[in-house]
């Protein structure tokens, strides 16, 4: 018997009999390769995941790859049998936002996948057909459980914009750092710098791409083009702030705690730095995350460290939040 978990409420959850749903008219219905675990998903089972964006009892999991067993009237036949990821959030597609291709901005309120909408940790999961996304047929669908993270950074890498030959710079050296890396790497840059916390990580980082790794303990320099924020705290936003030559482009992706003291508005202004923000992925940062997949432009499986049966899911959440270097990514396969 299938089965998929459950959080009821903060601290619990159980794991019970899946019955797939059928997908209706513009669904379709994915089985299920892998899902993978996230800071954000700890949040969830924990409950410290903001009000407002989630929604028990709950099936997590935003991160997925799975292949399409049956789609509902509307939707092309020819995507059944076909490896595919999905895009989260449940956009309205009618408001200006969605219209503008913004559909992380949607208007009609907060609704994703894994958060508010039953998620992947169960054996098929059924979403509308339009925010999925075919793989290449030979391709590998654990790898392909990260690529959710992967558009995330896309969505970075895009409104960054650097241009071959800039000087580029990534704070964190996480799953999003590696991504950022791989994917500052592939636009040619004069230099590539990964800052971190972890001296481990500098193997990986330079087999990525980077052409330099510093700890934030040691000096760094204040004349980048381009630094992408990964961490998530306060203090790497700060650090990716001080990285950056007069008239620089700064990205944040990550979110610190509530409260953290933030970046200083006064040198944002005197030194004109041009600051963007992401949360969550559009389909054109989907769309180009398995574009630069399928060429072999990125690497995910080296980030993955564990995968685990569905029934570990508890274990699998203490993993990913039990600060051994040895842990990256954790998957886990109904």
């Amino acid at each position: 018997m299938s089965t998929q978990v459950v959080i009821e409420g903060p601290g619990e959850h159980r794991l019970v009999p899946h019955e797939p749903r059928e997908p209706g008219a513009g669904e379709a219905l994915v089985r299920v390769h892998a899902a993978g675990i996230c800071g954000s998903d700890r949040e969830v089972y924990q409950g410290n995941r903001p009000e407002g964006y989630v929604r028990y009892p709950l099936v997590p999991g935003h991160e997925w790859s799975g292949t399409v067993e049956r789609v509902g009237a509307g939707v092309p036949a020819s995507l059944v049998g076909r490896k595919v990821v999905g895009e989260g959030f449940r956009n309205c597609q009618v408001c200006d936002r969605c219209h503008a291709g913004e559909t992380t901005l949607c208007s009609a309120g907060y609704e994703e996948t894994g958060f508010t909408q039953p998620g992947a940790m169960a054996a098929t999961l059924t979403l509308p057909a339009r925010l999925l996304h075919v793989l290449p047929d030979d391709a590998d669908l654990s790898a392909a459980a990260l690529l959710e993270p992967a558009a995330c950074i896309a969505a970075a890498a895009l409104k960054a914009n650097a241009v071959p030959g800039e000087r580029v710079a990534v704070v964190g050296t996480g799953t999003l750092g590696m991504f950022a890396v791989q994917f500052l790497r592939a636009g040619s840059p004069a230099e590539l710098l990964v800052v971190g916390s972890r001296g481990d990580r500098e193997a990986l980082s330079r087999r990525y791409g980077a052409t330099d790794f510093r700890t934030k303990d040691r000096e760094l320099p204040d004349d980048f083009d381009v630094v992408i924020e990964t961490a998530g705290s306060a203090d790497a936003a700060r650090t990716a702030a001080s990285l950056l030559r007069r008239g620089g482009r700064l990205v944040l992706t990550g979110i610190p705690a509530p409260g953290a003291d933030g970046l200083d508005p006064t040198d944002l202004v005197v030194r004109q730095l041009e600051v963007h923000t992401v949360f969550g992925a559009p389909p054109d940062a989907w769309a180009h995350t398995v574009r630069v997949f399928a060429a072999g432009l990125l690497d995910p499986l080296p980030l993955v460290s564990h995968e685990l049966p569905l029934a570990e899911f508890p274990g699998a959440i203490e993993l990913v939040g039990s600060g051994d270097p040895k842990v990256g990514k954790v998957l886990l396969r109904p």
